[in-house]
């Protein structure tokens, strides 16, 4: 079991701007504890004990919160400088993964799927990355993931307003170190539009599909709906 995660928490929060300020997106109140509380209390059950937090925009808010542990997890901080994109945060936090395999998640999303057997798929899988998957009803807002009979990606769809039903990226990835550090990554990019669509043809990119419980608190509308449910 992988013991390793990196939580992409640097986010601006710019769609949540008229509900919440001053405070990153991860740090967003829900039924008055700060939303990553909860995403780390997940990891804590799933047997995570290291995490690295990729921080950037008020970075100290999440720090002087969480400082070097939670419960049975250490904590680490991977600061950006200066705005890195999604894909640049990730390679600059990739640096402190001690592991030759790390999950990752965003900082905004809680997907209770089940990553111990996530992490047994990657490795009987020989995968260089799984991607865990969720089937929604409508796809618009996030993309669609495409899949062949043997649960491997073979393509990243575009956002469209067209709504349809499909497989999304839920925000959890199981990464070989190897891999990132195989490619010519530039200091600034974004993973999901920049490194993802190209993946499938240089490594073996799996998908592993869960309908367990997914929010993603990016919008106004979703955060309100993290309020009700938790």
């Amino acid at each position: 079991m992988v013991s390793e995660a990196i939580v992409l928490a640097g986010g601006l929060g710019t769609r949540l701007k008229g509900t919440i300020r001053d405070i990153p997106k991860a740090m967003a109140p829900v039924k008055g504890r700060p939303f990553i509380e909860f995403l780390l209390e997940y990891l804590q059950r799933s047997g995570i004990s290291e995490v690295i937090m990729s921080t950037g925009h008020l970075s100290s808010v999440i720090k002087d919160h969480l400082g070097d542990d939670f419960g049975n997890i250490n904590i680490r901080y991977s600061e950006e400088k200066k705005p890195l994109g999604t894909g640049g945060a990730l390679a600059l936090a990739t640096k402190l993964v001690k592991g030759k395999s790390f999950f990752v998640l965003n900082g905004d999303t809680l997907f209770k799927t089940s990553l111990e057997d996530m992490s047994r798929r990657h490795h009987s899988g020989n995968a260089d990355i799984t991607i865990a998957l969720r089937m929604m009803e409508d796809v618009s807002r996030y993309g669609n993931i495409i899949v062949d009979n043997n649960n491997r990606i073979t393509a990243f769809s575009e956002k469209t307003k067209k709504k349809s039903a499909g497989l999304i990226n839920a925000g959890i990835y199981l990464i070989n170190k190897s891999l990132l550090e195989s490619l010519n990554l530039p200091e600034v990019f974004s993973t999901e539009k920049d490194l993802f669509p190209v993946l499938p043809g240089k490594a073996k990119v799996q998908g592993y599909t869960d309908n367990a419980y997914f929010i993603d608190i990016g919008t106004p509308g979703d955060y309100k709906k993290a309020q009700n449910e938790f």
